[in-house]
């Protein structure tokens, strides 16, 4: 038998959450390293689940309550293999250069300050992500007004110029 349900992660309204799979147990030192290094500003947690030997959920993080935050976000996926970074005080596009380059990480599956559902699916082995639902679903098309709006956001935060 499979079981499909969805899991809401929570996490702050002010920060940014990253969800993806990796292999290996050194996960949380690798990826604490890619963020910190890369935006040293950055406060976050990050949540690690092994799939193997003891099957343990494990964390770094720079910031206590985001690394609580973090860890029941991985403990209600309950996916082998998987981690959840919460972030603030930077962006996921600062960092997920640094993050796809974990010699482990396998996919990220979001990236995003959205409200977001993992969809999961539950055997008798264990549990794995199928896919993410990011956000809303489209209510339109872009028109000239909403592209000027693109432009000058972009420009205001300084990512183009």
């Amino acid at each position: 038998m499979i079981e499909i349900k969805s899991v809401r992660m929570e996490f702050p309204a002010d920060a940014n959450i990253i969800v993806g799979q990796s292999h290996f147990i050194k996960t949380v030192e690798d990826l604490y390293e890619a963020v910190i290094t890369t935006a040293p500003q950055a406060r976050f947690g990050l949540a690690f689940n092994e799939s193997s030997g003891a099957c343990l959920t494990r964390s770094e993080g720079n910031d206590p309550a985001l690394q609580e935050t973090a860890i029941k976000n991985a403990q209600a996926l309950a996916c082998g293999h998987t981690f959840v970074l919460v972030l603030s005080v930077a962006y996921p596009i600062n960092i997920l250069n640094a993050i796809r380059n974990v010699p482990e990480v396998c996919s990220i599956f979001c990236a995003t300050a959205n409200a977001v559902e993992i969809i999961v699916a539950c055997t008798d082995q264990g549990q794995g992500v199928l896919g993410v639902i990011d956000g809303a679903s489209p209510k339109g098309i872009e028109g000239q007004d909403d592209i000027a709006w693109r432009h000058d956001l972009l420009r205001k935060i300084g990512y183009k110029r």
